[in-house]
């Protein structure tokens, strides 16, 4: 059962960890001379980590065979620990036949240790499963030497004590003497079969790191790296043995590293801490170098001034450090990324290449940037034009699947486009490098799709403003045919049969003359109805401000306050048009959609620009939403004035619309306002 499973696991843990403890304790209260060097051993950390670390695995995968080793393998090692504490401890009693004894029992946790977590954990790492059936030799070849070698401890005859690390020698519990010659050659065999399998496990993790799929690269890197460190670390504990201490830390951070394997954490990328090892070793080794050399050659030219020697040192080590540095990123980078490199370096190469390119194409240097940084088989960038029914697809050569992964490009918190990512091509480790390079290279691809989509915007605006000037023309010319024209002509007969029936029959040309009036009031209001399509009054009659002012108008349930600060008396025409009508559909929309119970319109003059704000208090703008009619002509209206215009608003916080033109540099004339008495919508008018 499952809760059984998971008590059992707490208990090795336990247990574990006790003997660990009980065994320090033990080797603490023996005498110096019948102590050993290392005291705390690899053993002494597994014991302690991996049954807790297997426990932990076991609480959410109760039948995990990677746990139970790590259970098992971490107690036999607490096992080793406390009888090789207890061996001692009876030995320096006196009690040499039971340390014997002992001493065999600490062997076999030892070999149960080194099978379990050095053998046949990193075999069956991550899934559970051997490489293939062939790697079934590694086992038996492993199993027969740690068991010849534990078979040794039994029956080996006593060795001299000349040369022997304790007072006297602790004898096996089944000597035979006839094998003292052959011991030593016996020792390096099995010892280098045993060195041969440990080696041959970790080769099984680099053969299925290469054959894996990305996301498997990434997940057998932890236990690569782990087990490929540890053995470093053992290697350099045999011929360096105050470097053993490094093989001890290693090993209780082995088992923190296979969570990541098992758990499949992609929070935390082991491409990131390869590159910083590596990097952080190749300095302290080579500069440690550099440094102990200059010291020694300036020692020798400069006998006797250690002073100098020092500085000399420093400097050339500090002239070394950086560019060493760069020269091991890049490569590190190259090795475990191929050519992509640091994505730092990816982002300077596309500003480089977009500002050399016109910003209508600049979307192809960057897909050729994001799809060699990412790998990927195809990639597509989709920019969404500034209304519905306009976008700009760019996509580049190879395929991006089905179901690619979709990342959305935002600009200034407006959703300009996104960015379609295909399946990755064969690389060492692409999901923590592609994290880092999409988090680099979005936001460059987010302004460049904003420029993009400005240029088409720019194009398309051009276009509407140079129909809609032909069309107003042709309007123009048939009201003025069709309307006022006909109406001048029938004037002009109306008058002639008035002079023709003047003499003959004046009450006829006082009927004709009536019409004429008439027709001249027609012609009256055509000619009012042409000025204002042109125009809004309000402006002339007006002002800027009070005609904002009379746009809040009285509208129940929706309280409008309008503010101008600075001189609006000498703005541009256009920009006073472009003002009103903006500020007109913005309360157009907040009326039909926003259901707000509030809106504040800010205009404000500056030096060389005219700021406008329009916010209200609504229920902002949908996540997922595509610019209206009203969004696209306010800022249509905009550009064709070399403004910006921004629209920003989250669900439920309201929206703002935020405007600001160029116009010419105020003068020195005095600020005039328009100030009409507030309506009935506690419209606010304030001067500066």
């Amino acid at each position: 059962m499952a809760w059984a499973a998971r008590a059992a696991a707490v208990v090795m843990a336990v247990v574990s960890a006790a003997l660990v403890a009980v065994a320090m304790l033990i080797s603490a209260g023996i005498p110096a001379e019948w102590r050993l060097p290392e005291t705390v051993t690899t053993q002494s950390a597994a014991g302690v980590t991996f049954p807790a670390v297997g426990a932990f695995l076991l609480a959410y995968r109760p039948r995990l065979r990677l746990a139970w080793l790590m259970c098992v393998g971490g107690l036999a090692g607490g096992v080793y620990d406390f009888f090789q504490a207890t061996t001692l401890a009876s030995a320096a009693d006196g009690d040499l036949a039971s340390a014997g004894i002992l001493r065999f029992t600490a062997y076999v946790g030892w070999a149960v240790n080194g099978f379990l977590l050095e053998i046949l954990l990193p075999l069956y790492t991550p899934d559970g499963r051997l490489p293939s059936p062939r790697w079934r030799v590694v086992v038996v070849l492993a199993a027969a030497s740690l068991g010849t070698q534990m078979t040794l401890q039994l029956v080996r005859p006593d060795p001299p004590l000349e040369g022997y690390p304790l007072p006297a020698v602790i004898p096996s519990p089944l000597p035979i003497p006839a094998l003292a010659p052959y011991m030593p050659a016996a020792e390096v065999v099995l010892w280098t079969l045993i060195m041969l399998t440990v080696s041959l496990t970790a080769l099984s993790l680099l053969l299925r790191f290469r054959r894996a799929d990305p996301v498997g690269r990434r997940q057998i890197g932890w236990p690569l790296f782990a087990f490929a460190g540890y053995i470093v670390f053992m290697i350099a504990g045999i011929f360096l043995p105050e470097l053993y201490w490094l093989s001890v830390v290693w090993a209780a951070l082995i088992p923190v590293l296979m969570v990541f394997s098992v758990m499949r954490y992609r929070l935390y990328g082991i491409d990131t801490v390869i590159s910083r090892t590596v990097v952080a070793a190749g300095l302290l080794a080579v500069v440690g170098g550099v440094y102990f050399g200059a010291a020694a050659l300036s020692s020798l030219v400069m006998s006797g001034y250690h002073q100098v020697a020092g500085l000399a040192s420093a400097l050339l080590t500090g002239a070394f450090f950086q560019p060493l540095r760069r020269m091991l990123q890049r490569a590190v980078d190259r090795l475990l990324y191929g050519p992509v490199g640091d994505p730092r370096v990816l982002a300077e190469r596309l500003v480089r290449e977009v500002r050399r390119g016109d910003p209508a194409q600049a979307l192809a240097p960057v897909i050729g940037v994001l799809r060699e940084g990412l790998a990927v088989q195809g990639i597509a960038v989709e920019v969404t034009g500034g209304e519905p029914g306009h976008q700009v697809v760019s996509r580049v050569s190879g395929q991006v699947g089905d179901s690619p992964r979709e990342v959305p490009l935002v600009w200034h918190g407006e959703r300009v486009g996104r960015l379609l990512v295909g399946p990755p091509a064969p690389r060492r480790f692409p999901a923590a490098h592609d994290e880092r390079v999409l988090d680099t290279l979005a936001p460059y691809a987010a302004d460049v799709a904003h420029a993009v989509r400005m240029a088409a915007d720019l194009q398309r605006s051009r276009e509407r403003i140079l129909a809609a000037r032909e069309e107003e023309r042709r309007r123009l010319r048939r009201d003025l045919h069709d309307g006022l024209g006909q109406t001048l002509s029938d004037m002009a007969m109306t008058v002639n049969m008035a002079r023709v029936s003047l003499k003959t029959s004046p009450k006829e040309a006082d009927g004709l003359l009536r019409e004429l009036r008439s027709g001249m009031d027609a012609v009256t209001g055509d000619l009012r109805q042409l000025v204002y399509g042109l125009r809004p009054p309000a402006l002339d009659d007006l002002g800027l401000a009070a005609a904002l002012q009379g746009l809040a108008g009285p509208d129940e349930g929706l309280t409008t306050v309008v503010s101008a600060e600075g001189d609006l008396a000498d703005l541009p025409a256009a920009v006073e048009v472009a003002v009103y009508r903006i500020v007109q559909e913005a309360l157009t929309n907040v009326r039909r959609h926003a259901r707000a119970t509030r809106v504040r319109v800010e205009l404000r003059r500056e030096p060389a620009a005219l700021r406008l704000l329009i916010a209200d208090d609504g229920v902002g703008l949908p996540p997922e939403r595509r610019s209206g009619v009203g969004l696209t002509s306010m800022r249509e209206r905009t550009a064709e004035l070399g403004g910006i215009c921004l629209v920003t608003g989250e669900p439920g916080a309201g929206t703002t619309v935020e405007v600001m033109l160029p116009v010419p540099p105020t003068g020195a004339a005095p600020e005039r306002h328009h100030q009409p008495a507030p309506t009935g919508t506690n419209a606010a008018f304030r001067a500066p």
